[in-house]
């Protein structure tokens, strides 16, 4: 065999195949195998195939439709809402401003960025609880105070991720804006274009691969939260801010049922690949 033939040159990148076939492909598979099956940690000898059974169970349970839908209320709230709109008026805001509070602003942000999901957590935790930081504040200002991990937990685990993910799309918008030609937005200026106009009609279209990139990353990380909220609320008071990743720990360590937990984070690997598929087609629309 020649030394240019394909094959030859195609060697050096066996070592890496075998790898993955061996540590992605392998694992993955033998997942999908286990959502057909009854498997169990506990009390079980063996298991056996049981078809689509744990999927026709998830759809008829209560408990995971109101996952699904606490999943989507927090990456919309979290994800589309939430850090993109913030990072990008952030990054906006910053591009407009002085040195000395580009930087301070970004290193704020990005310090919440890089810290531990569990630190950030019992951060957040200390910030809304009874006694916390939000009420101390509430208190001063003459306002009622309350339980917002009780009355609001969705809503409080929804604040924790934008305050943690935001430094994300600030840096991705960012550096979109920065590849912006000045001479665009000048003369957008000079014909009387206001700021709102020049944000609709100039900047928002010329960044529209930079939003679609951004959310379609978001989006993928916001489903898969899982150590925030489980230190903030650990998914309650009752079931009230148990997303898919938690509803599935909770069916498959805690309830020791691993098949069907196992059919749910396939279900969640299908609701991520759903959002991909349409943040892609939004990536090849040209500009």
């Amino acid at each position: 065999m020649r030394r240019g033939h394909p094959a030859v040159r195609a060697l050096p990148l066996l070592p890496a195949l075998v790898l993955l076939l061996l540590f992605l492909a392998g694992p993955i598979a033998y997942c999908v195998w286990i959502a057909f099956t009854d498997l169990q940690l506990t009390g079980q000898a063996h298991s056996s195939f049981t078809g689509l059974a744990n999927f026709r169970r998830a759809f008829r349970d209560d408990a995971f439709l109101n996952a699904v839908w606490l999943t989507l209320v927090f990456t919309v709230l979290s994800s589309l809402v939430g850090q993109n709109t913030l990072g990008l008026a952030l990054a906006a805001l910053m591009k407009r401003a002085s040195k000395p509070v580009r930087t301070l602003t970004g290193g704020v942000v990005i310090t919440a960025w890089v810290l531990p999901e569990v630190v950030a957590g019992f951060l957040l935790y200390a910030f809304f609880r009874r006694e916390g930081t939000l009420n101390a504040v509430l208190d001063w200002l003459g306002l009622p105070r309350q339980n917002w991990l009780f009355t609001l937990p969705i809503l409080a685990v929804s604040f924790a991720n934008v305050w943690r993910g935001t430094a994300f799309s600030m840096l991705v918008y960012s550096a979109a804006l920065d590849e912006i030609p000045a001479e665009i937005t000048e003369a957008a200026e000079v014909d009387g274009a206001g700021g709102w106009r020049r944000l609709w009609h100039i900047t928002l279209p010329m960044i529209r691969r930079s939003i679609a990139t951004n959310l379609m990353l978001n989006t993928l990380q916001t489903l898969s939260v899982f150590g925030l909220i489980w230190v903030m609320t650990r998914g309650g008071p009752g079931d009230r801010s148990q997303t898919l990743p938690l509803f599935m720990y909770e069916q498959a360590f805690q309830n020791s049922m691993i098949g069907y937990g196992t059919a749910v984070a396939l279900l969640l690997l299908l609701v991520g690949s759903l959002f991909s598929v349409v943040y892609l087609r939004l990536l090849r629309t040209e500009v």
